[in-house]
């Protein structure tokens, strides 16, 4: 907890840039940002099950690319939901997201 007291004849902005640069030194800042996007770990089933989803997927990829169906737009960025859409149809319903 930091706790800064106003001394005799200082303003309110000297004691609020006081104030800020004991936030700062103290770190709490710092561990409240690191806490804000906090992701508990993922169990091993789910990390598998992520690699096996990935590997799915860039074969399915690698084969469109093969028989000549994936143009480069679909290479150079990741699928979003339009181009998920365009090859589920192309390879039916095997592919799950």
């Amino acid at each position: 907890m930091v706790e800064v007291r106003k001394k005799n004849g200082e303003s309110a902005e000297s004691l609020l840039r006081r104030f800020t640069k004991k936030v700062q030194q103290s770190g709490i800042l710092i561990r409240a940002k690191k806490g804000r996007f906090y992701e508990p770990k993922r169990s091993k089933r789910e990390v598998r099950e992520g690699a096996v989803r990935r590997n799915l997927i860039r074969e399915k990829k690698e084969y469109l690319r093969k028989i000549g169906k994936l143009d480069d737009i679909l290479e150079q960025r990741r699928f979003g939901k339009k181009e998920m859409a365009i090859i589920k149809k192309m390879l039916g319903s095997k592919l799950k997201r």
